[in-house]
């Protein structure tokens, strides 16, 4: 219940005033939001390659009906891109991007998906010539066909280009059967968003268990598997899938969230796996804090514990 109603805020214009015009939530944002501009992400991808951890980053924002701001935010990942390469960050794929099909144009109302397409591949190009990657995010469920659609429709010409699987989503399984190929990079989540019980698992064992379910599939395949999540009992189930799988440490990687367990990430990366941190960034940040307190009541908990230390 107070996932659904979490995630019910997420979509509330009249919420997102009332919390993004409070002085007090932005001190708590930055646990979770590496900062507004491109110079923070830069400042907060550094300081993770240095303690030996991968990263991929975000700029935040999605749902854009705006051909012009879809364009801009094309434009922020090229030039993003451009300062990884000059940075000497982005060689071997150590810090790459991840982008969301609605922030480049899925949504307008004219040509959305060609749009996006088009906008995907540049970010692509730019990551290609920055020596590493692109991930697409997935969205709500209404938007997985057209995701997969692009990803498709790309990857001949940008073999590396990576996407996401939410388990919670009943297809999931079957998505991850037909992406378990060679070249292919998926990262598995459980995902953040709501959905009809006749589209999405509703009960967590439910999502636990399609988890399950597409890891095996990912590991078992020709594949890069991403093992986004920050569950001990999965994180344990998957080292246990590669092991038996035969896989080498360079042939998988483990996602977590920016300041979400943060000393786990460096225990699995000093055991000599990879581990890669989603490091969001940018000024519009609500959407994306309130779906991370919606996956786990802990960081609602600090939320909440934050804005009363802080009055």
């Amino acid at each position: 219940m107070l996932r659904r109603a979490l995630l019910a805020a997420s979509a509330s214009e009249r919420i997102r005033r009332l919390v993004t015009t409070t002085p007090l939530a932005r001190g708590v944002v930055a646990r979770f939001v590496a900062g507004d501009t491109a110079e923070d992400a830069l400042a907060a991808t550094g300081g993770l390659l240095a303690d030996g951890l991968l990263v991929t980053l975000d700029y935040l924002g999605e749902d854009t009906t705006d051909p012009q701001q879809a364009a801009a935010v094309t434009d922020e990942y090229v030039r993003l891109l451009e300062r990884l390469a000059a940075a000497g960050m982005s060689a071997g794929g150590r810090a790459e991007v991840s982008v969301k099909p609605t922030a480049v144009g899925l949504d307008l109302p004219e040509h959305g998906e060609k749009t996006a397409r088009e906008n995907i591949a540049r970010v692509c190009a730019a990551a290609a010539a920055a020596g590493t990657t692109v991930t697409l995010d997935m969205e709500d469920h209404s938007k997985v066909e057209a995701t997969l659609r692009i990803l498709g429709q790309l990857r001949p010409d940008f073999p590396d280009l990576g996407c996401v699987i939410q388990s919670y989503l009943r297809r999931s399984g079957d998505d991850c059967r037909a992406l378990a190929v060679p070249g292919s990079r998926v990262r598995l989540c459980k995902g953040a968003y709501s959905a009809d019980p006749g589209v999405a698992y509703t009960a967590r064992a439910d999502v636990d268990g399609c988890y399950a379910r597409c890891l095996r599939a990912l590991v078992d395949g020709p594949g890069y598997p991403m093992i986004a999540t920050h569950d001990p009992r999965l994180i344990a189930i998957a080292a246990a899938k590669a092991t038996l799988a035969g896989r080498a440490p360079d042939s998988f990687e483990y996602q977590m969230l920016y300041g979400i367990r943060p000393a786990e990430q460096l225990r699995l990366a000093r055991q000599g796996n990879q581990v890669r941190v989603y490091v969001p960034y940018g000024s519009d940040w609500y959407g994306y804090l309130v779906r991370r307190l919606a996956e786990r009541p802990a960081n609602l908990a600090f939320f909440l514990r934050s804005l009363a230390s802080r009055r």
